[in-house]
């Protein structure tokens, strides 16, 4: 007989686990696929900074337990100056807060199986009906989830995502004691998320420094190898080797000791999705582009999706006959542009005019924002075309026309 449930989802990350836990809590049978095995679960995949917003709490009911230290502000960097914008915080524990979602969801009623590698849908009469995972078990479901991050085997098999490489963004992060969180001629980061805009240290990308606590911090940086990287690169030094030369250049970590075992790697896409569902079939989180593409913020957004997953799916099960046709499934496409990710296409054109830009230009940016009201940022980064258009300057003009040419060209 076939093992049957109204819905399953493939990956434990933030987006799956949140789909699952309000898929069980309005009484569906949901099961969760997991790749790595349970004892180890998440040390292969804790990937993420863990810089999320109060907002991603109280929205989710996430404990506080699972926070490493909530801060005051965020601060941006360029080589020579610094803005800093009063916006509260939470840095959390990454794994803890995985395992927090995998526990709750359990109580709900979502089945978990570990150690389950998906490795493709099962196909009748042209639609998912199901999943194969660890080459020969199968499971059945009316509505199926991909949350696998950039892997993405259900949603690339049905067509529903097609990630580009030119598009794939890297990053790598390591925790730190010993860290002069409030050195001279630098903004004070204690209590405060940093990221800094300087391609001597991440090429068409950012570094950061996140604090957790103490004299202690999260340090790393990410960047996505596309024509922005190519302009600004060192030839043949790795993004290993950029976190180094940041780590040796940087008075601030001049007696910061790295703590074992406390690395996260990880890569997300920064795009716009091509679609994203199809009869009985949703994808989530990192499966579809859902990062921030300014920031890099996705645990709030991949948390968002899951939710939008599962109100899809109650939409459709809740019906006089249940109707997960791609008609009643493509609610999930609403509600993701809609709430998940508004405005993408303005914010991507914003990520890329800003990695573009020259380190000077950054120093340049630092000033405008010094001058410009507090909500300018906020809104550009959500995609608002004249708080974007307040940040440009004349001396922009170059990067606009080699954008449009590159955008052209794609």
């Amino acid at each position: 007989m076939r093992e049957r449930f109204d819905v399953i989802v493939a990956g434990a990350g933030p987006a799956g686990a949140q789909c699952a836990r309000d898929v069980a809590a309005r009484g569906y049978d949901v099961v969760v696929l997991e790749t790595e095995a349970e004892e180890e679960f998440p040390r292969q995949s804790n990937k993420s900074t863990g810089g999320s917003f109060p907002s991603m709490m109280a929205s989710f009911n996430v404990p506080d337990d699972v926070v490493m230290n909530f801060t005051d502000d965020v601060v941006i960097e360029s080589p020579n100056h610094f803005f800093v914008e009063d916006r509260p915080g939470a840095v959390l524990d990454f794994a803890a807060f995985k395992q927090f979602l995998v526990d709750d969801g359990r109580e709900k009623g979502a089945d978990y199986r570990f150690d389950a590698r998906v490795s493709k849908p099962i196909i009748e009469d042209g639609e998912p009906v199901g999943v194969r995972y660890n080459g020969s078990e199968e499971v059945y479901g009316d509505v199926i989830v991909d949350a696998t991050g950039p892997a993405a085997p259900l949603a690339k098999e049905l067509d529903v995502c097609d990630l580009d490489r030119r598009n794939q963004a890297i990053g790598v992060e390591y925790e730190f004691e010993g860290v002069d969180l409030d050195h001279e001629g630098y903004a004070d980061l204690r209590d405060s998320m940093m990221l800094r805009l300087d391609h001597e240290y991440a090429p068409g990308g950012y570094s950061w420094i996140f604090h957790t606590g103490g004299d202690a911090a999260k340090v790393g940086i990410c960047y996505i190898r596309n024509d922005s990287y190519q302009r600004y690169a060192e030839v043949d030094r790795t993004i290993d080797g950029y976190l180094d030369h940041w780590l040796d250049t940087d008075p601030r970590f001049e007696g910061a000791t790295r703590l074992e075992g406390r690395q996260h790697r990880g890569s997300a896409h920064i795009q716009p999705p091509d679609s994203l569902s199809t009869d009985g079939f949703v994808a989530v989180g990192d499966t579809v582009p859902t990062i921030d593409p300014l920031w890099g913020e996705g645990i709030h957004k991949g948390m968002k999706s899951g939710r939008a997953a599962a109100v899809t799916v109650d939409q459709c099960f809740t019906r006089s006959e249940p109707d997960t046709s791609a008609e009643r499934m493509s609610l999930y496409d609403d509600l993701w542009h809609e709430e998940v990710a508004p405005d993408m296409d303005s914010r991507l054109l914003m990520t890329q005019l800003l990695y573009l830009a020259p380190n000077d230009r950054y120093d340049e940016l630092m000033r405008d924002l010094q001058r410009l009201d507090d909500e300018t940022l906020t809104r550009a980064n959500e995609g608002d075309k004249r708080a974007i258009a307040r940040l440009l300057r004349l001396r922009d003009a170059p990067l606009l026309t080699r954008l449009a040419r590159r955008r052209l060209a794609t």
